[in-house]
């Protein structure tokens, strides 16, 4: 397998974690829309609100940090592109500005 054949399937991969990881968090707002529905305890819907927000977060997070590692990566074979990288740790202020 070639190195580009692998760095494909490495990304075709991390794509159906995160698609994967994204139905997951369907299913759970699904559950939310059907505990709002049967009048579950207010408590009850916001710990699974919260459960849901995490997940959405965690996603968020592996986002930006594949997208690092992707600048990363580049600036092993050559030198850093400092734009990249620059663009890559805008994304995570606005991000980790948005999660608080």
């Amino acid at each position: 397998m070639t190195e580009a054949t692998a760095a494909s399937t490495r990304a075709d991969d991390d794509v159906e974690r995160v698609l994967n990881r994204l139905k997951r968090i369907e299913g759970q707002v699904r559950g939310l829309q059907r505990m709002i529905n049967e009048g579950k305890e207010c408590e009850q819907v916001l710990t699974q609100l919260s459960a849901v927000k995490s997940a959405l977060d965690r996603v968020g997070i592996h986002l930006i940090s594949h997208r690092m590692k992707e600048c990363l990566d580049q600036g092993a074979t050559a030198a850093v592109d400092e734009e990249a990288m620059e663009q890559a740790f805008e994304i995570f202020l606005k991000y980790v500005h948005c999660v608080r």
